[in-house]
């Protein structure tokens, strides 16, 4: 989504940054919404996190900050270091709040039942965020308070198309994915947990500090740390996510940290992964280097579960 400027950290990426793209997306929640599935629209800018080959007419992308990542980004040559960036003015951040506002817009037009905020891995918003990645003085920048405008500004754009009760924001506590850090991380995300408890979101979406982008990170607590230090501070709904199995999924939530929580890696390659949980069943693994770009490959072609023969066979001879 977002202004021509650096809406792209990779090849093939989908958006909504173009009226265009409203029938496309219309065609998939109407197909989500034949099953009687549900489907929130996630928000994301790519910020400092592209290549000048994804830019129209290969501009530099943008950051809050002219301050490089030493991140990849996936271009037509494969993954390749992310192009150094230059500093987004005031009068910049401002329209891509409404910009956001206008995704937000066609989210709702194209059918969709919601939008979340995508305010980690390292993605604009979580630069903005973090005082290793903002360094600016002006209203965006400096104080926690300032650095956490843009995402509430954003968050609130979303609120005036959508409704807060279907607009949520999804947040990394402690993330370094992209080269995120700060000085104060616990300060910076109690306030703005604190603030986003005031909107009466859909969620909290919380991304624990054991996961870094799509790996686990072993230098972390393996614990779920971000949903129990952020449960006092938030009275919403809040989804925890990274590095959960089913025994510490139901672990958390029967101990009141978090009200639901989400799988990526395995539901990617298990399409059937509620079902397996619900009656034991061994899963797929998943090969982690077909997650970003490529073809459907290792992506969408996962098999649903299916019964060695020898077990199909005693089944039936029990039913007989």
């Amino acid at each position: 989504m977002g202004r021509p400027h650096s809406r792209v950290c990779g090849l093939g990426a989908p958006g909504i940054y173009s009226d265009a793209q409203i029938p496309g997306w219309k065609t998939i929640t109407e197909a989500v919404h034949a099953k009687g599935g549900r489907i929130f629209l996630q928000l994301f800018h790519a910020g400092r996190q592209s290549h000048r080959d994804m830019q129209p007419d290969r501009v530099l992308p943008v950051g809050p900050s002219e301050i490089e990542s030493e991140g990849l980004a996936y271009t037509a040559s494969g993954w390749v270091p992310s192009t150094p960036n230059r500093a987004l003015t005031e009068a910049e951040v401002v329209a891509l709040v409404e910009d956001f506002r206008s995704a937000a817009q066609r989210g709702l037009e194209a059918g969709f039942d919601g939008v979340e905020i995508h305010g980690a891995n390292g993605y604009i918003i979580d630069q903005f965020l973090h005082d290793g990645s903002n360094q600016r003085n002006d209203a965006y920048g400096g104080s926690i308070e300032n650095r956490a405008r843009f995402l509430l500004e954003v968050t609130q754009a979303a609120i005036s198309v959508w409704g807060s009760d279907r607009v949520a924001v999804r947040i990394g506590p402690s993330g370094s994915f992209g080269d995120m850090s700060d000085n104060d991380p616990v300060a910076l995300f109690t306030h703005v947990v604190k603030e986003l408890d005031k909107l009466d979101l859909a969620y909290l979406h919380l991304i624990e500090p054991r996961i870094a982008g799509n790996a686990d990170d072993e230098s972390r607590d393996q614990n779920p740390i971000a949903a129990r230090r952020f449960r006092q501070s938030y009275r919403g709904t809040i989804i925890a996510a990274g590095g959960f199995d089913a025994d510490s999924a139901q672990a958390i939530l029967a101990e009141g940290s978090a009200d639901l929580v989400a799988f990526g890696r395995y539901f990617i390659s298990n399409p059937d992964l509620p079902e397996r949980f619900r009656h034991k069943l061994p899963l797929n693994d998943y090969d982690r280097d077909t997650f970003y770009g490529g073809t459907a490959v290792g992506y969408t072609d996962y098999p649903f579960y299916r019964a060695p023969e020898a077990s199909r066979e005693a089944a039936l001879e029990l039913a007989a």
